[in-house]
């Protein structure tokens, strides 16, 4: 399974760090992403690390702010989350690949994690 930590209630402006841990899984060789799902709203990609961790990408909303990255050897992803906004309020998901890479569709990744909440008050 997939278990995500690291969430909260935090001001705006304020700092999370998001972990998400790997066990049972081929985790090293599979691209990793976040997705993050506001009530009412659909789910949205926030970011995707490959599998060699090298190349990351970021949803427009977030580039700048969040940062992902990947130790492999500990299993972990993990998603800073800076300069917090209201509007990052959301619970936030992992989501293991198919593939090497990481791509922002949902149908790229068969395991997920059950998320965390962030709360970000203005």
């Amino acid at each position: 399974p997939l278990v995500e930590s690291g969430g909260g209630l935090v001001q705006a402006g304020a700092s999370l760090r998001l972990s998400c841990a790997a066990s049972g899984l081929r985790f090293s060789t599979r691209g990793v992403a976040w997705f993050r799902q506001a009530p009412g709203k659909k789910r949205e990609y926030v970011a995707g690390i490959t599998a060699n961790g090298r190349v990351t990408e970021y949803a427009p909303s977030v580039l700048g702010r969040f940062f992902i990255s990947r130790e492999n050897a500990e299993n972990t992803v993990y998603l800073q989350l800076n300069i917090l906004k209201p509007e990052d309020s959301a619970v936030y998901s992992c989501a293991l690949g198919n593939t090497d890479y990481s791509y922002s569709s949902l149908s790229y990744y068969d395991f997920w994690g059950q998320g965390t909440q962030v709360t970000v008050s203005s």
